[in-house]
């Protein structure tokens, strides 16, 4: 199963198209350090496409205009704009449920964005949810949690530096949507590790079906 690139005003990346008629979509984004070409971004895309859904797997604004680096101070409020937009192109060609996920910083915008509008995904997948710097614990990056009303599955390995297993669960009883933690055994903040990928298509998909008992 091939990507096609993908191109709509300020969204840019790759399209997954099942091999029937796709209903639902889900929006992936990168990291702070990296790009939609992530190996693990792949892996994930090529699955759920291949369970039947239409996947876009994006380039933020701030990896558009830098082609490395981190995201700057000011990329933030552009880059969840970016979120939105790419939703919106997919509400034109997906009918069904729209879900947005990314990895760490991806997946940080994307909590913010949902927070700003609770219309805006029906759920989200949060792989390496960066709760903290490495390091950093008193410096949590939840204070959105509490408005949160998207259903959330969070991703994370258990040797994350930028959250323990410990202070994700704790942190996750802040958000008053229903929410779900897949851990990834013996993993890093990158989710390198054996079947991961796997494992979190076989989640996502559950996760997925179990919004629509809400």
């Amino acid at each position: 199963m091939t990507a096609e690139p993908f191109s709509r005003e300020t969204v840019r990346g790759f399209l997954h198209r099942p091999a029937g008629e796709a209903r639902d979509a889900l929006v992936l984004t990168h990291g702070a350090g990296g790009n939609c070409h992530s190996p693990l971004l792949v892996s994930i895309s090529e699955a759920i496409a291949a369970a039947g859904w239409l996947v876009l797997r994006c380039n933020l604004p701030y990896r558009q205009q830098r082609p490395s680096g981190p995201p700057r101070p000011g990329d933030a409020a552009r880059d969840r704009q970016g979120l939105r937009q790419a939703i919106a192109a997919m509400r034109s060609v997906a009918p069904g449920r729209i879900f947005l996920g990314g990895q760490s910083y991806g997946g940080r915008q994307a909590t913010l964005a949902a927070a700003e509008d609770p219309e805006l995904t029906r759920g989200l997948l949060l792989l390496s949810y960066p709760l903290h710097p490495p390091g950093k614990p008193d410096q949590p990056r939840t204070d959105h949690f509490p408005r949160l009303r998207s259903p959330a599955l969070f991703a994370h390995g258990s040797r994350d530096p930028f959250g323990t297993l410990e202070e994700v669960r704790a942190a996750i009883t802040l958000i008053p949507a229903w929410t779900e933690l897949l851990v990834i055994d013996n993993a890093g903040h990158d989710l390198r590790a054996r079947n991961s990928a796997c494992a979190v298509v076989t989640a996502f998909l559950k996760f997925a079906e179990g919004t629509d008992a809400l």
